[in-house]
């Protein structure tokens, strides 16, 4: 397991923001929950406000379900670019299934897919990426808190 910290995200954001900020994005949208952090500082980053969230179930802690459940679908019909943002792109597969459904809802809209890790052996590589992963990453927003339910 590795501890990405919170030191080495601040270096990656600046390295994502400088390598989308080209791409001329007209929104930024992030994948509940994993994609939020980077959503909030790309964001900050770009100088965007349109900064938008999708939710995607694939994982339970850290088992993965049978199906990809894509929800909460923010209105994209004004966008012509959108960057997609998650935490890893691990198998590839929600990110796969994100895509699809925006595409088959939003067919004019260009979508390209940013990530702080990606996994070699992903079904997918992101358009823009800071590192590879190769073992489990604990990131520094996934501290053990205490769960109000």
């Amino acid at each position: 397991m590795r501890y990405y910290s919170y030191e080495e995200f601040k270096v990656d954001v600046n390295h994502l923001a400088k390598e989308i900020k080209p791409y001329a994005p007209d929104v930024i949208l992030a994948v509940a929950r994993g994609g939020m952090t980077l959503g909030h500082f790309l964001s900050e980053a770009l100088e965007m406000r349109a900064l938008y969230s999708i939710n995607s179930i694939h994982y339970e802690e850290t088992h993965k379900l049978d199906t990809i459940n894509i929800f909460n679908i923010p209105d994209l019909s004004k966008a012509k670019r959108v960057v997609i943002v998650d935490d890893i792109i691990d198998s590839g597969e929600t990110m796969i299934e994100i895509k699809r459904v925006l595409g088959a809802q939003y067919p004019e809209v260009d979508l390209k897919v940013a990530s702080v890790f990606y996994k070699e052996k992903a079904l997918l590589r992101p358009d823009f990426a800071a590192r590879e992963a190769t073992e489990w990453i604990e990131f520094f927003w996934d501290f053990q808190i205490d769960k109000y339910k």
